[in-house]
């Protein structure tokens, strides 16, 4: 089994791995890096690859995977919901990225007519390798992929989380004995807080806003965030209205109708009665001056609705702006966060509202990793991606430390053999 690294190592985005084992190639995710013109993995020949697995919606996994559907289309591998959610977001790219893609609205039709729906723990094959999905627990949908061929076990993590959120599961971490793992390091630098301290203590800062006669923005992503949010608020009963808008509304309706794969459906379903949807833009100037939490892509305000929201409640202490995902250096909620400021058409804006982080991250942290690479069965090699800022080589030396496993944290074209 040969394993070479197309893409997000030393990085987070554009994720690709193809695998070579007996007779097969297949590629595990080929996303792209979203920059201000998107980032592309290292090209592979569509001819030369029998399938790809997409571990789940996010466009940093998914996000390039129409560049092998221009000519002949080869099988794409997922769990339903994550083709439906991939289309839903690969649609919204093309609509605001297109003049820098290589692909269009074509190519991700003829890519869907490629698909191939798996359920978790039902193992497949191509040609004469075997692949089992397993639940990830990142978002709705996100799979683990475990890999089978000439008497090797990979796991390839894609995105995970161990820990149960009011959305999902944690992560399926039953493995078995595995010859290598390759597993992401978002988080190999920091843990995060204790997720029910946190979501009191959000719940508590929002109520104190809205009870003040202040509006609270919460930009989240419209895939998985926004309904963690709104699902928190719920759980806490919260009393006061809870607006949506932009993309999230349309994954709204996706994850009524996959109900089975969330972990508390009734708390769902809940939150979604409670909500307000913004159906009209003249909505936006009516709520922004009223007390109540609006939950709006995107979640690092480089666009959608929370643009607007945050230049309209910006100027008044009185507001808050509360983040709840990363912030990639460089974003405007990066510069929100870090500066107090708020660039918006290239116009910096001084930010008197209130501004705090609270970490809701659907990603493992340090102490998750650490627990995930001591348990496993086995000697496997340890290669690490999907980290920035020093993270895969961070976690790639307390694994060869601490472990005494084999651990890489390949760079960009690098190929192992196991």
């Amino acid at each position: 089994m040969k394993l070479r690294f197309l893409g997000g190592t030393g990085e987070v985005g554009r994720s690709a791995i193809l695998v070579e084992a007996g007779r097969a190639s297949i590629l595990l995710d080929y996303g792209v890096m979203l920059n201000d013109e998107p980032g592309f993995p290292m090209h592979v020949p569509p001819r030369d690859v029998d399938g790809i697995i997409i571990t789940h919606a996010h466009l940093d996994h998914s996000g390039a995977v129409p560049i092998f559907h221009i000519g002949r289309g080869v099988p794409v591998y997922a769990t339903r919901l994550t083709f439906e959610l991939t289309e839903l977001l690969l649609q919204d790219f093309i609509h605001l990225t297109g003049y820098y893609l290589p692909f269009e609205y074509i190519e991700l039709q003829n890519m869907l007519s490629c698909a191939n729906y798996v359920p978790y723990n039902k193992t497949f094959r191509i040609k004469d390798v075997s692949i089992t999905l397993l639940r990830a627990g990142h978002i709705p949908g996100s799979a683990q992929v475990l890999v089978e061929a000439e008497g090797k076990r990979l796991l390839y993590t894609g995105d995970v989380n161990p820990v149960n959120t009011r959305l999902l599961e944690g992560a399926d971490l039953n493995y078995g004995e595995l010859d290598a793992i390759i597993i992401e390091s978002t988080y190999a630098d920091e843990d995060h807080p204790d997720r029910l301290e946190q979501e009191r203590e959000f719940v508590s800062r929002v109520k104190e806003v809205v009870e003040a006669g202040g509006t609270v923005l919460v930009p989240a992503f419209a895939v998985a965030r926004a309904q963690e949010v709104a699902c928190i608020l719920r759980a806490h009963g919260f009393p006061y209205d809870v607006i949506m808008d932009g993309m999230a509304r349309r994954v709204n309706v996706i994850l009524m109708n996959n109900l089975r794969e969330l972990r508390d459906p009734e708390l769902y379903m809940s939150a979604m009665d409670d909500i307000i949807l913004i159906r009209k833009k003249k909505d936006r100037k009516k709520f922004v001056k009223r007390p109540c939490v609006i939950i709006s892509p995107a979640g690092m305000l480089k666009g959608g609705p929370a643009a607007y929201y945050a230049m309209r409640l910006a100027g008044s202490p009185r507001n808050a702006i509360f983040l709840v995902s990363y912030q990639i250096p460089g974003t405007p909620g990066h510069e929100l966060l870090e500066n107090r400021i708020y660039v918006v058409d290239g116009k910096v804006q001084k930010v008197k509202a209130q501004v705090e982080r609270f970490d809701f991250s659907s990603h493992a942290g340090r102490s998750d990793l650490h627990r995930m690479l001591s348990s496993l069965k086995g000697s496997p090699k340890v290669f690490v991606v999907h980290g920035a800022e020093g993270n895969c080589e961070r976690l790639a030396s307390w694994a060869r430390d601490e472990l005494g496993l084999e651990a890489f944290a390949p760079e960009a074209g690098s190929e192992f053999e196991l």
